[in-house]
């Protein structure tokens, strides 16, 4: 007996939907996932950053004490304390203190005679050393915590792995870095020293 088979209209292929969700749900989940992981990614940035703003305002305070000389070593290590649980994946810090006479010095360069009239320190120009390392420098500060009455910028930098992979969907790097600063003025436990500042040429 042969069994003769009905053409399967045309029509009815074009109206089953059936099946049309899966390529539409391919097509959107790429999106969706790089739109996921990009918020959890800056959330995470955000986190982390709030942190270490709090960690360094509470370093930069115990600082100011007439002990935060002796203390240097363990405010640092506190700040990583509080950063090592949310930068939780190979976490590398650097710190660094520089310290001024006043906060209207912060970031400020040292003075020098602009010669040849183009608005930037050329070698050779004269210029007053105001932080005793006898060379030209776009920012006053000395290096370290000061004394009495001193502004300190203290700055953290902190680098560490990205938790969530929008890095590989971009193309980017695993590695993110933030930093925070704070600027305070040490204690008045004596006398604040005077600055020697020194002209130099040539």
């Amino acid at each position: 007996m042969i069994r003769r088979f009905r053409a399967f209209p045309a029509r009815r292929l074009a109206g089953d939907a059936k099946g049309a969700t899966l390529p539409e749900f391919a097509i959107v989940l790429p999106t969706f996932l790089l739109l996921l992981f990009g918020i959890f990614d800056v959330g995470q940035g955000i986190y982390i950053q709030s942190v270490l703003q709090g960690a360094i305002q509470d370093g930069g305070r115990d600082a100011g004490l007439e002990s935060g000389s002796s203390q240097m070593s363990a405010i640092d290590r506190y700040v990583r304390e509080q950063m090592d649980p949310v930068a939780i994946s190979n976490p590398i810090y650097t710190f660094k203190r520089e310290n001024y006479s006043s906060f209207s010095d912060v970031g400020r360069p040292e003075d020098f005679t602009d010669t040849n009239k183009n608005d930037q320190y050329d070698g050779g120009e004269c210029f007053v050393d105001e932080n005793g390392n006898g060379t030209w420098d776009a920012d006053v500060g000395k290096s370290g915590l000061g004394g009495a009455n001193d502004v300190v910028l203290y700055t953290v930098t902190l680098t560490y792995d990205r938790l969530f992979p929008l890095w590989k969907l971009i193309n980017g790097d695993q590695r993110a870095t933030t930093s925070a600063s704070t600027v305070l003025r040490n204690q008045p436990f004596g006398p604040q020293a005077t600055r020697v500042q020194k002209q130099i040429c040539g």
